[in-house]
Parts: structure tokens; sequence; C-alpha cells
């Protein structure tokens, strides 16, 4: 059996990663028109991956085959050499169960959340295409293919987050998610071919391959070829990408405008997947990550900083999703933070248990949207027990993102905090803080939006209510129902299912539990909990009492510490207000444009062309088609030649 397996062991990586593939195109081709066969062949095609990563953990836990890579020839020039294949081992076995599982409950959900959308069989083409990308960044063995597929999700997610693009703040944030990605993505583009420069340091082949960077690397720090300056730069050059895809302290700015897509796409992409994107790279890529410590300690902070400035923007939201969009955000700060102090495993760790919890906050955030047809917490109210299902799991999901034993976010969180303790005491400090912050505000987004009073519905300028009432509430149907209580399920049992020990593979060691950091991030979580019981719980207006209690510093915090703009600003710069494009970077834009036309346009496309057209005109005036000419050249050649000789 096992060597049966063994043989066809090369074909089902390829099967995990086209079946998404294969339902895209049949959807587009095909069932454009048949919006219940659309989910079918999407569900068909994510169930075909799940079975796959399921088989291939299963037979790896009997018969520990990991690490193994397959590959093909794909681009083959001189001094270029670019493989298509995959590389499995317990880093993408445990991503592919991430990718295909929380899908698989994403995908299932969306046939009850969006059967009323007029583009239900262009969402689940779109669903699966974004898989299929998913995949690819997962099981590719080389930086190259990786980047390859990286585009793609950037593509897919453009899709999602702009599917409804008839309105234009959907159209805008597909829009400004692809931009600030692209912009990251250069760095991250310049990077890898640095690594590949650097990996044929002193005479050695160039290549993008993960398993020959990670054997090769070592011996070329040892022997001096590489300079630590040169490796730094490609380290962060890598992260940029990074810092886009994972929403990183400048460049988060995207992920909370990208809740303008469908919710279950918040579940799937800017929860458990694509913003994961970015951590998985660096896990992926950590034997070349870990060898300079100033750029660890410069990502370590980075992913500080971004964890407590998120959990701060997420205390002040009012919708839903955007409190949720900012809590990933922080969260991801923190899986940044843990490979910033040294273990990747550590990061894929909470990256695991964060994309139960997450998705299954976010599902749980669209079955009350769905309900309630608002994403205003201070629209919603008394959900307990109209909707307990949807209620008790969001309860469940909450309690592990705020890190309460037994749920999962206690063991992953308590790793990362342990990490910070034993390596920089202040972003342990920032952790810790940041604790207390991620449990004050979802315990203001439950006695809000759920166990407090059913609030009424906020009266807009022209009188009338866009909303239904909170007492119209009910909950989900069974399509959705299911994934609830799946991730729930996940979000309880994560901690307790030994994925530390299968991340650290047969002979690694994972970080044993430090029970003085358990203690005192269990009393921080509990004391955010408190406070934000005592500020909401007896709440009965829909004033914010922050506002009050902090004024300008909350006003601060609202406009997103004005971010938004700075890049503006910095995109148009000198630029007056309500103009479109003056002073510098209208200067700026008219050198480039002269340039363009004087310099590339007119003396390099038309003077090549002028002169190929002259040097045609001299060759075609020399054939006349006369002996006579042909001889007197001939003998003036000849005598050019004699007196050439006579000279020398």
């Amino acid at each position: 059996m096992v060597d049966n397996f063994l043989d066809r062991l090369p074909s089902i990586p390829w099967i995990i990663l086209f079946s998404p593939l294969v339902a895209t195109a049949l959807i587009t081709f095909f069932f454009q028109k048949s919006p219940k066969i659309s989910a079918g062949v999407a569900l068909a095609g994510i169930f075909t991956s799940l079975v796959g990563s399921v088989s291939l953990f299963w037979f790896h836990s009997h018969n520990h085959f990991l690490p193994a890579e397959s590959s093909w020839s794909w681009i083959r020039i001189a001094g270029l050499s670019v493989d298509f294949g995959f590389l499995l081992d317990p880093l993408s076995i445990l991503m592919l169960l991430v990718v295909t599982g929380v899908g698989s409950c994403v995908f299932l959900y969306s046939t009850a959340y969006m059967k009323d959308d007029s583009s239900y069989a262009r969402y689940f083409a779109s669903l699966s295409l974004f898989a299929f990308s998913m995949l690819g960044i997962v099981l590719a063995n080389n930086f190259l293919m990786l980047f390859v597929f990286w585009e793609l999700v950037a593509v897919s997610s453009y899709l999602l987050i702009g599917f409804w693009f008839e309105k234009p703040s959907a159209a805008d944030a597909g829009n400004k998610a692809f931009i600030v990605n692209r912009v990251a993505d250069f760095g991250f583009i310049l990077g890898i071919f640095l690594v590949w420069m650097l990996s044929g340091a002193g005479g050695g082949e160039k290549t993008f391959q993960f398993s020959t960077l990670a054997y090769s690397f070592p011996g070329l720090l040892q022997s001096g070829l590489i300079s630590q300056a040169l490796l730094m730069t490609a380290i962060l050059l890598i992260f940029c990408g990074v810092a886009g895809k994972s929403a990183q302290f400048p460049l988060y700015i995207w992920l909370p405008d990208a809740m303008e897509g469908p919710t279950p796409v918040s579940a799937l992409i800017h929860a458990a997947t694509m913003v994961a994107a970015g951590v998985y790279l660096l896990s992926r890529s950590f034997f070349l990550v870990s060898t300079s410590v100033e750029a660890l300690h410069i990502i370590a902070w980075f992913g500080g900083i971004t964890a407590l400035l998120a959990a701060l923007l997420a205390l002040v939201q009012n919708d839903i999703k955007k409190i949720l969009a900012y809590s990933t955000v922080s969260q991801l700060g923190y899986m940044v933070m843990a490979v910033g102090l040294g273990s990747a495993n550590v990061a894929m760790y909470h990256l695991t248990t964060h994309a139960f919890f997450k998705a299954l906050l976010f599902l749980g955030a669209g079955a009350m949207i769905h309900a309630l047809h608002t994403q205003d917490i201070w629209e919603m109210g008394g959900l307990l027990k109209k909707m307990p299902v949807t209620a008790i799991t969001f309860l469940i999901g909450t309690l592990a993102l705020c890190g309460i034993f037994p749920f999962s976010g206690f063991f992953s969180k308590d790793e990362i905090l342990t990490l910070a303790l034993e390596h920089n005491k202040p972003l342990f400090v920032i952790g810790l803080f940041t604790a207390g912050l991620t449990a004050f505000y979802m315990t203001r987004a439950v006695w809000v939006a759920i166990l407090g009073h059913a609030r009424t519905k906020k009266k807009h300028h022209d009188n009338h209510s866009h909303n239904h009432a909170p007492s119209h509430g009910h909950d989900a149907p069974w399509p959705m129902k299911l994934p609830l209580v799946a991730l729930a399920f996940l979000s309880i049992i994560a901690g307790f299912i030994g994925i530390p020990a299968f991340i650290a593979g047969e002979h690694g060691e994972h970080m044993p539990m430090n029970y003085w950091v358990a203690g005192i991030s269990t009393v921080v979580a509990l004391t955010g909990i408190g406070l934000g019981t005592l500020t909401y719980r007896k709440l009965m207006s829909n004033e914010d009492p922050l506002k009050k209690m902090f004024g300008q510093v909350y006003s601060f915090v609202v406009h997103k510490y004005y971010l938004d703009e700075f890049f503006v600003a910095l995109a148009n710069v000198f630029s007056a207000e309500g103009r479109s494009a003056s002073g510098g970077q209208k200067s700026l834009a008219g050198l480039l444009l002269w340039f363009d036309l004087n310099i590339v346009i007119e003396k390099g496309a038309n003077g090549t062309a002028a002169l190929t057209r002259g040097v045609g005109s001299l060759v075609r005036r020399a054939q006349t088609g006369r002996l006579q000419t042909y001889a007197m050249a001939f003998g003036f050649g000849i005598v050019l030649l004699v007196y050439w000789t006579l000279l020398r």
C-alpha cells in the first residue's frame, strides 16, 4: 500500500492545485447561466483539493515521507533555469489543510449567502480562481513560481473585493488593494532577483529553488562570498511583498477598505488565506531571513507596531466587518513579530489557529448582516435569543481571539508572548498591551451587537431607515450554520491536537508553555473583558463613551492616523486641494513627457528608423545594374588596396 501510494504521490499535489482551476474554467465557459451547477462545480473543486490535502497529511503521519519535491522544466535559457514544481513538507501540508479546510467552509457558506445575487456564477468562478492561486503559492518550490501565483492571488482578490463593481466604493476598494500591493510587489520582485544573483556568488549556478538555496546559502555566507549588507537588502526587499500582502504598517491601509467585498470573501481572503500568504512566505524563506539579525530585528518591530496600531483602530470602528479587519491586521502583526523574534514555527501555529477563529468571526458577522441587513453594530443587539447558533459560535470565536483558556488562541498567542519575553522585552510589553486591547474591543463588539438590548435603527437625513429592524433577525440556514459549527469546533480543539509538533517535524522541538506568561496574559485578557463589560453592558444610548473619554485622541485614531491623507499627499506632491495636478507632480509629468517624446520616440524609435532608411537609400543607389559602374568600383578598390599596401 505504501509503495502504491508513493507511486501515485507525484500526481496528488497537481490534483490539489488544478481542481479549483478546472472548476473556474467549467463555470466560466459552460455554466454562467446555471447558478446551481456553478456552485456544485466550485464545491467539487475545493472538496477534491481538501481530500487530497487530508490524504497527504494522513499518509505522512503514518509513514513520514516528507519532505518530497517534484518538478519539470519550465524556462531554460542561457544563464536562467526555472522549474515548475511542488515542495511538500510539514509547512506546506499544514497550509494546504488551512486553505482547503477554511476554503471548503466558505464555499459551502456562500451557496446560501450569495443565493440571490445576480452574478452567482461569476462569484464562484472568481472564488475558485482564488483557491487555485493560493494553492499555487503554498505548493511552489521556487521563488519565481511563487511570485507568479502571488500575482494571480492579487488578480483574483481584485475581482472579489470589487465584485459589486457597480458600487463606487467597492470598485475603489478593489483598485486600492491592487495598487498598494503592486507597490509592495515591486520591492518583492527586486528582492527575488537579488537573491538569485547572490546564489551564484563564487561562480556557482544561480537558482530560484528553495531547497537548493537553503543548502547553498550557509556555505556562501561562511566563505564570505555574500556581504551582510546585500543579504539584509534582499531580505527587506522580500519583506516589502510581505508588508503588502499581510497588511503591515504602513501598507495595511488597503485591507479595511477591502471589506466592500462579500462577507465570505472577507472570511477567506482577508482572515485565513490571502493575508496569511506573507507570513507563509517569511516561513518558507526562513532559511534566508534568519541569516540576518538586523533584518529580523526590523521585521519584529514592524510586526509589533502593526499589532498595536491596528488594535487601536479596531477599538473605534462601528462597522462589524472593519472591527474584524483591523483585528486581522493586528493578529498578522503578532505573526510577523514571531518570525522577527526567530521562530517561523510559532508564527505558523498562530496563523493556523487564527484562520479558524477569525474565519468563524467573519462568517458569524456575515450571518448577522444577512439577517439584519446592516453592518453597523449600533443597529444590532439582542441577537442571543433570535440567532442562538450564530451568537454562540461568535462568542467562541471571540474567546479564542482574546486568548482565553482552553480556546486555541490562548496557546498560539502565548507562544508569541513567550518568544518576546525571551528576546525583546519592549515587544513583550507591546504584545501584552495589544492583547488587552483585543479583549476590550471584542467585548465592546459582543455587548453592543449581540448581548446588549435590541437597538433602534439609525435615522438619516431623509428620515427613513435604510435597514431592517433588529427584531427581524433570524438564524442562518444550514449551509451557513454548518461551517460556523465546524469552525467553532476547530477553534476549541486546535490547541490540543499537536499542531506545533507537526510543524516542528519528527526531529524538531517546539516551545513549552511558559506558565508565568500564560497567567499574566490571561489576567490582561480578563481585565480587557471586564473593562469592556463595565463600559458597554448597561449602555442604553448609541453614542460610544470612548469618544467623550478620549476626545482628540479618539478623533486622531478614527481618522486612521491620517495615513490615507499622507499617501494621497505623497502621490500629489505640492498639489492644491481640488485641482487635478500641479506643482511638483505636474513638473515631473512634463519632464517625463518631454523625455518620452524627444528621446524615446523621436531620437530612439524615429531616429533608428531614419538611420535604417538612409543606409538603405545609399545601398540602393550603389546597385545600378550597369557593368561600367561595377568595373569602375572594382578598379577604384584595387587602387586603394595597392596604395594602402605601399604605405605600410
